[in-house]
């Protein structure tokens, strides 16, 4: 694979990695344990810590993802519907996961040596 796709795919796929689990500890537990639970308990509380510091790292962080992303897909020449699946995927939980395994395939399948050995 060409160093012009190579370092942004590892870059994408390192920031869609974290920005997925970020996601899905802040939609999947901080949001539950803060707004289900009865004000003032220790779990309640865990909760508001997740949604307050984990929230704020993760809108960071997703802009870097974005970046990392929308960088990816001009060294890749993916299409602006390819490009807009992929940045708009990593803001639905666990289907962030889906769309980096996705847009990895493709970058891979397209972006092959194909000079390689093959046995």
């Amino acid at each position: 694979m060409s160093p012009d796709v190579a370092t942004p795919l590892k870059a994408y796929r390192v920031m869609a990695s974290i920005v997925g689990v970020l996601l899905v500890v802040l939609i999947l537990v901080g949001v539950p344990l803060k707004y289900l639970l009865d004000e003032g308990s220790t779990l309640q509380e865990v909760g508001d810590w997740i949604t307050s510091y984990l929230g704020v790292a993760h809108g960071w962080l997703y802009m870097i993802f974005l970046f990392a992303a929308f960088w990816l897909s001009r060294r890749a020449d993916w299409d602006i519907p390819f490009t807009a699946v992929t940045l708009v995927c990593g803001t639905v939980p666990v289907l962030s996961f889906w769309a980096e395994h996705r847009a990895t395939r493709r970058v891979r399948e397209e972006f092959a040596d194909h000079t390689a050995p093959t046995g």
